[in-house]
């Protein structure tokens, strides 16, 4: 790579990250906070160094940070889901409550929460199918979420593409989560990293980031390409287009930890 390296690109209007975008970070444990407090957020983390947090960790996060109204109204949610799991007719009454989480938790606690209802319904591939294509782009996130925690197979990658393909900042982080780290094949893969790179989507955001990435030299391939273009027409490059340069000159995982899919173009 013979691109000089310069300073990150500015950042667009539409990349500013959400409150509830990627981890759970423990706040001031000395009071209990209510929907409109936003400084105890809960994020799923993508990173190495912090993995996504189980559904145990989420549950317990939240009943230990929501205020009792929001506590004793998610506790009832999750029951009634619990009661009445699956998709019936037209509407379920556990998706009313995902329309509600909002409302009822905060945003700082509202993915978190949908996710729980999400597990509580016993939400399979067809459900979350059905919740992401009438949901609001907070219940979309609150699926993409969801899936490592509720489906095993390649089932639900028509939803991983779908946002994907969207210029939702906030959605294209979600779906790179670990589901799609494990199930994305490298070609598709590829591509959404370079999306990350276009629209200023951190790639912290990128789940397995490094294990994907390293070795991947239709990867660097792809990345100098983009370097060059963009230096080409005199606009600096991504700083975090060097990181993922770097990683792809890393040594390829041992056998048997690579990608399910392999590094097909």
């Amino acid at each position: 790579m013979t691109q000089p390296r310069t300073s990150p690109a500015a950042r667009t209007e539409n990349t500013e990250r959400s409150p509830d975008a990627q981890s759970v970070e423990e706040p001031d444990p000395t009071a209990a906070k209510g929907p409109g407090d936003t400084d105890a957020r809960v994020r799923f983390s993508t990173r190495d160094t912090a993995p996504t947090p189980s559904l145990t960790d989420l549950r317990h996060h939240l009943t230990t940070h929501l205020d009792p109204p929001a506590r004793t109204w998610l506790g009832h949610a999750l029951d009634e889901a619990a009661a009445h799991p699956g998709l019936h007719g037209p509407i379920s009454v556990w998706e009313l409550r995902l329309a509600e989480a909002g409302r009822r938790c905060g945003p700082a606690y509202a993915d978190a929460a949908r996710v729980l209802i999400l597990a509580a319904a016993s939400a399979d591939a067809d459900a979350l199918t059905r919740v992401y294509s009438q949901g609001t782009a907070d219940e979309r996130r609150a699926v993409l979420h969801a899936l490592p925690h509720l489906v095993s197979g390649p089932d639900a990658l028509p939803l991983v593409e779908d946002a994907l393909r969207t210029n939702d900042t906030r959605l294209i982080g979600a779906a790179l989560g670990p589901y799609a780290a494990r199930y994305l094949t490298a070609h598709v893969w590829r591509h959404a990293v370079l999306k990350c790179l276009f629209t200023g989507v951190p790639v912290d955001d990128v789940a397995d980031l490094p294990r994907r990435a390293a070795g991947d030299g239709e990867l660097a391939r792809m990345l100098g390409d983009y370097a060059a273009e963009r230096t080409a027409a005199g606009r600096t490059v991504p700083e975090d287009l060097y990181r993922v340069l770097d990683l792809t000159e890393s040594v390829t995982p041992a056998s048997g930890t690579d990608h399910p899919h392999g590094k097909e173009s």
